[in-house]
């Protein structure tokens, strides 16, 4: 699947709905008053501004690799997530501040069948939207466009906390107010773990466990002896990875022959992992 074509479709399928979400919500909301299908609503905007950023993203991050970016440009996919996120945290700081304004003042909310009905028709599609993202982000292996599937994601659980407060509302005056910061704590919560992410991969990571046991694997098929494989680090560009690591060779193997293993041994990586790996050659002691 080509991962420019797949982000700009999934952008493009995401700002059309949220659009129309958004515009659904904020009626309900005027309708009824609710703070909590207000923050709702712009809760889905931020959906579709989101997605805007990841066609952008899209865009940067398939162009090749020149001489000022040696690398590529694939970490734009990275620096849009973290756009992603901070537009998550301003927007959940001002619904949890207007929730506790709301709570503080005591104002109560008659929600009325409008609202559940937009509410549940918001919960089966945004999660609609969250697994059509989640499918071509792990397709695609772009980290934007799974930040975006994590944002579907949260409308939708927001949602369901609204519905369920709906359908407790004429019990509880505060409950609209109690929403609101649930969802505001949720949205930062989103926030956190995409920016998480996002900068780990920015600033470097450890591989995992199964590609460590996999590069090893296939070293010993080229050289049987154990080489003491450690200092793993991987840099990850998105559309260029850089692995790096040390092996251990014996004492009386001159330059030449310690080149030629780390040499078949870097060819063997890239053909089998795609990716590009530096060895560092240190003595067996």
């Amino acid at each position: 699947m080509n991962k420019t074509k797949a982000g700009y479709i999934e952008g493009a399928v995401s700002i059309i709905i949220n659009t129309v979400l958004f515009v659904i919500k904020m009626w309900a909301s005027v309708l009824t008053g609710s703070i909590a299908l207000a923050a709702d609503a712009w809760h889905t905007l931020s959906d579709s501004l989101s997605s805007v950023i990841v066609v952008i993203a899209a865009k940067l991050a398939s162009r090749k690799a020149d001489k000022e970016h040696p690398f590529g440009h694939g970490r734009w996919e990275q620096i849009a997530s973290i756009f992603i996120a901070v537009i998550l945290a301003i927007i959940a700081y001002g619904f949890l501040e207007n929730s506790v304004k709301h709570f503080i003042d005591k104002e109560r909310v008659d929600y009325g069948l409008i609202a559940i009905i937009v509410t549940a028709i918001s919960i089966i599609v945004k999660e609609l939207l969250a697994q059509y993202a989640f499918y071509i982000g792990r397709k695609t292996n772009s980290s934007s466009v799974k930040a975006d599937g994590w944002h579907h994601r949260s409308d939708a659980l927001s949602s369901v906390v609204v519905l369920a407060g709906i359908l407790f509302a004429k019990q509880f005056w505060w409950i609209d107010s109690v929403l609101g910061i649930i969802i505001a704590l949720m949205l930062f919560y989103a926030a956190f773990v995409i920016l998480k992410e996002s900068i780990t991969k920015i600033l470097g990571e450890e591989p995992d466990e199964k590609l460590k046991s996999q590069i090893t694997d296939e070293i010993k098929k080229i050289y049987n002896d154990d080489l003491n494989i450690h200092h793993f680090h991987l840099h990850n560009y998105v559309n260029h990875k850089e692995l790096t690591f040390h092996i251990r060779l014996k004492e009386n193997l001159s330059i030449g022959e310690a080149h030629k293993i780390a040499s078949e041994i870097e060819k063997s990586i890239l053909e089998k992992f795609d990716m590009s790996s530096t060895i560092h050659v240190e003595p067996l002691q």
